[in-house]
């Protein structure tokens, strides 16, 4: 099965390099939308069905936390698994947004091997083609 991913970060430049991990991982991915902040996600998601949001935590306009939280507020998308990719690692701010129904977060810099791994724990083995 393909998925379609949403990746939010304020650096175009990093969503194209997860995009580019998420290919060169093998993840099974349909499509991919990019938004630079919380709003600009709830604007895709409101034209566009996502499997899987990959989102950074610190973004202007509106932040990870305040995404989390408006997609939790909304029936329809409160079951997107969410996954962070930030330079927050501090448990204080990590622990409350994993209660809330983050899935898992990432810490930056990354390694392409973490995204693939929280990717087959997330979504599944099945998700990523093994070469």
């Amino acid at each position: 099965m393909a998925y379609n991913v949403l990746i939010v970060d304020d650096s175009a430049t990093r969503r194209a390099l997860i995009r580019k991990v998420l290919v060169i991982s093998g993840f099974e991915m349909a499509a991919s939308y990019e938004g630079a902040d919380g709003r600009e996600a709830l604007e895709i998601l409101n034209r566009h069905q996502v499997d899987l949001i990959l989102s950074d935590l610190n973004m202007p306009v509106m932040d990870g936390l305040d995404l989390v939280k408006a997609l939790q507020a909304d029936p329809r998308q409160a079951q997107i698994p969410v996954i962070l990719i930030t330079t927050e690692g501090r448990p204080a701010i990590i622990d409350p947004l994993l209660k809330q129904g983050v899935k898992g977060y990432i810490k930056k810099p990354f390694r392409p091997e973490a995204i693939r791994a929280m990717l087959g724990q997330i979504m599944g083995e099945a998700s990523i083609q093994h070469a």
